[in-house]
């Protein structure tokens, strides 16, 4: 089962791929630079949730 932290992860990770391409089709460079920089935001906060989920499924 996800927790929070992987999905809010995933669902900026997502975010930021649609920006990253809307920015490319329309050659808006900071909607591309802002939607890289959400993927990579958030599958840092999807890797911590994977940790917690980790740690908790050891601990149980």
């Amino acid at each position: 089962m996800a927790n929070e932290d992987q999905f809010e992860g995933k669902t900026k990770d997502i975010g930021g791929k649609v920006k990253d391409e809307v920015g490319d089709a329309t050659g808006n460079d900071k909607m591309k630079h802002d939607g890289q920089a959400d993927q990579v935001e958030g599958k840092v906060q999807k890797a911590a949730g994977d940790s917690k989920e980790k740690l908790s499924d050891r601990d149980a």
